[in-house]
């Protein structure tokens, strides 16, 4: 494994100090809860080891909703966990993978760090962030060990059709290929959720295997307690990943599960204030971006990001932009090239920031562009 630390993660508010930071907009979920919020005891938790599949109750409640069985559940530290377990345990150096561009960075830097040979599956603005399934077909080569799709995507906010997913699934099957498809947005899609992808295999059924990632952090804010989870309904292939995750960290933390747990069994009385936040920002990002001469987007159809772009009828200087937006305004969103694409673009978190930040923070974007033009 050769690790590089990625843009995303470099140049992030966290590590950048969120002194500097006035409006954020480079995050990619709705705003973080708080513990205080779920109303939770846990003085009567034993700090002990945990199942190292996963608390079997909380493997229930997905298990529940995703369609499958707890026992082809996976709990891991987030989704990030989930991919690098994946990527870790299917991909060995000169096997290739094929990704979407643009991307969140952890599909396509794990499988670099192993020595995998990255294929990427462009999404093109012009096709509204869609993939085209002829281009996608024609890139599966025979070295091709793994196929990475994210739905809602992640930075587009672009969503696949049931049929479109169920086409993939097939030409996935008919080529060998594992397909991997990473959920964590399923819930905000605008339209309904999906099925869960790996629900729509039988288990242990003959061909290559499917497999869904999720997480609590992105849709349910509740990045801080790293729970996330992989759906694997191919028994062998379960007994593996479980075996690269006890390698890693053993098991969750029995914390970490219990906030989860409690989070999961009341959902419902949490899920109507942060469907109604997360439309009103929307809202008043839809309004704003009709308004603007430099950008022109790809309306999302879910998640809470989307991935404008500085039109070429507007000439600006790239760099004096992000200089201006983040040191005299101190905001900030995240640069094209956290996913492997020009600067131009920029992905914008909506869903993150109180109304009243997004709108000042959306101002100072318009502001900043018409500083930089040219």
């Amino acid at each position: 494994m050769k690790y590089v630390r990625m843009p995303i993660e470099i140049e992030s508010p966290e590590q950048m100090g969120y002194e500097n930071v006035k409006y954020n907009l480079t995050e990619s979920s709705f705003a973080d809860a708080q513990l205080g919020d779920l109303d939770l005891d846990l003085r009567s938790l034993i700090l002990c080891y945990g199942d190292h599949q996963g608390n079997r109750r909380l493997r229930e409640l997905i298990a529940a909703d995703s369609g499958v069985t707890p026992d082809e559940v996976l709990i891991t530290a987030g989704a990030a966990s989930a991919l690098f377990v994946i990527a870790t345990s299917l991909l060995r150096a000169g096997d290739r993978l094929l990704v979407e561009k643009p991307n969140y960075a952890t599909n396509i830097e794990t499988p670099r760090a192993i020595g995998a040979e990255i294929d990427f599956l462009e999404l093109r603005f012009e096709e509204g962030f869609r993939p085209n399934l002829d281009r996608l077909a024609s890139q599966i080569h025979p070295q091709t060990k793994l196929v990475s799709l994210t739905v809602p995507h992640n930075p587009t906010g672009s969503v696949l059709s049931e049929a479109e997913l169920r086409q993939i699934m097939d030409l996935c099957a008919r080529k060998g290929v594992t397909l991997l498809v990473d959920e964590t947005y399923r819930e905000m899609a605008f339209s309904g959720p999906l099925p869960v992808a790996a629900s729509l295999v039988k288990p242990n059924q003959q061909g290559s295997p499917v497999l869904s990632v999720s997480s609590l952090s992105k849709t349910w804010g509740l990045p801080g307690i790293r729970i996330g989870w992989l759906i694997c309904r191919d028994r062998r292939l379960m007994e593996t990943l479980l075996a690269a995750k006890e390698q890693i960290f053993i098991c969750n933390s029995v914390v970490d599960e219990e906030i989860a747990l409690r989070f999961l069994e009341r959902k419902a009385q949490f899920s109507p204030a942060i469907f109604a936040a997360m439309k009103r920002n929307f809202a008043g990002l839809d309004a704003w971006m009709a308004e603007q001469s430099a950008l022109e987007w790809v309306r999302p159809e879910g998640g809470v990001v989307c991935f404008p772009r500085f039109r070429d009828s507007y000439p600006v200087d790239i760099e004096r932009f992000y200089r201006v937006l983040n040191i005299q305004h101190k905001t900030f969103v995240g640069p094209g090239h956290w996913f492997e694409m020009e600067r131009k673009y920029m992905r914008i978190g909506y869903g993150w920031p109180k109304y009243e930040e997004l709108v000042a923070g959306l101002a100072a974007i318009a502001q900043a562009a018409q500083e930089a033009r040219i």
